[in-house]
């Protein structure tokens, strides 16, 4: 849909990171001052997760987005925001299913009532553990949504408020992100998350048993995490072209590489190099799987073609490349 008239936009525009902290959200300020340095910049976190207290000499504001009328505040002149706080992954949704519920659904309404309001321009990640069990292959953003479990239901709450909420009010792209890995460092600090292939990593280094859920087979797709903080400096390109042009709706991409190995054969991969890079042989094992509603289907392959076609964004790092990164920083 397009506006009667589109949005004036200054020589240098200004987006607001929130999550701006976090794993993703970090690296994504980092790529703005490097590749945009003209641009003016907002980061907002409450430090939930948080790993940083600033990007580059950028200081992150300690805003909570729960609290709207301080959001409001906070986002104030923003024409993009990068919406990345979250409560993420399963096992904290489960453990912590009020909170989850509360930043992830109603803070995420927050932020695009904001960008209803005024008509800044909005994206926002979302996970494919909201479509579940996929039924067909390649997995598009387009499929059915079934979630599995409770982070997976709070993500598409969350999609399908800011299509709502985009309707004829502003841009919007919702990022549909397969499994992350890898790390970055920033200003010395290394930001990292406990996923699958880093997980793995970190047992490996320890001398621990390299614990697969059972039955192993499993497939996940793997996208590093440099590769889907760059989609966000794709996104805003975009975005700004939008904006000015009048254009309004929500458009779903997928963000995911062409690597979908099963969990076993990562873990064995791991395993390997971690013998050839640190002289370390640590045991793959095999266990019971304590997740009820896990997606267990054995292939998991991701069509990005809109994702390249439309944005320029296309995936750089390799699983085996960067194990390999991670295993060589540790030694």
């Amino acid at each position: 849909m397009t506006r009667d008239t589109g949005r004036e936009i200054e020589a240098e525009p200004t987006v607001a990171v929130t999550g701006a902290a976090g794993y993703i959200g970090s690296r994504v300020i980092d790529q703005l001052q490097s590749v945009y340095p003209e641009w003016n910049l907002i980061a907002l976190d409450n430090q939930y997760r948080g790993q940083v207290d600033s990007v580059g000499g950028l200081e992150i504001a300690h805003v909570d987005i729960r609290d709207r009328a301080r959001l409001t505040d906070a986002l104030d002149g923003a024409d993009i925001v990068f919406h990345l706080a979250a409560v993420s992954g399963v096992d904290d949704c489960e453990e912590n299913a009020d909170l989850a519920y509360e930043v992830n659904v109603t803070g995420t309404n927050n932020v695009a009532w904001f960008c209803r309001k005024t008509g800044a321009a909005l994206a926002f990640p979302f996970s494919m553990a909201v479509i579940g069990d996929p039924g067909t292959f390649p997995i598009t953003a387009d499929l059915p949504r079934d979630p599995l479990n409770w982070y997976g239901r709070t993500k598409l709450l969350g999609e399908r408020a800011i299509e709502s909420f985009a309707d004829g009010a502003f841009p919007a792209h919702l990022f549909m992100k397969s499994n992350l890995y890898g790390d970055h460092v920033l200003d010395g600090t290394v930001v990292t998350k406990p996923t699958v292939i880093n997980f793995f990593v970190s047992r490996a280094v320890a001398g621990e048993p390299l614990t697969v859920y059972e039955p192993g087979t499993q497939s996940r797709n793997f996208v590093h995490v440099k590769d889907v903080a760059r989609v966000y400096l794709d996104s805003a390109e975009k975005l700004l072209a939008d904006l000015r042009a009048g254009k309004t709706g929500s458009t779903a991409y997928e963000v995911a590489s062409d690597e979908d190995p099963s969990v076993m054969s990562v873990a064995e991969t791991v395993a390997r190099l971690a013998d050839e890079e640190l002289g370390i042989d640590p045991e793959v094992k095999l266990v019971e799987n304590p997740r009820a509603g896990e997606t267990m289907v054995e292939e998991f392959a991701v069509d990005t073609s809109r994702t390249h076609d439309e944005l320029g964004w296309e995936p750089t790092h390799t699983v085996e490349e960067s194990i390999r990164e991670l295993l060589r920083r540790q030694k």
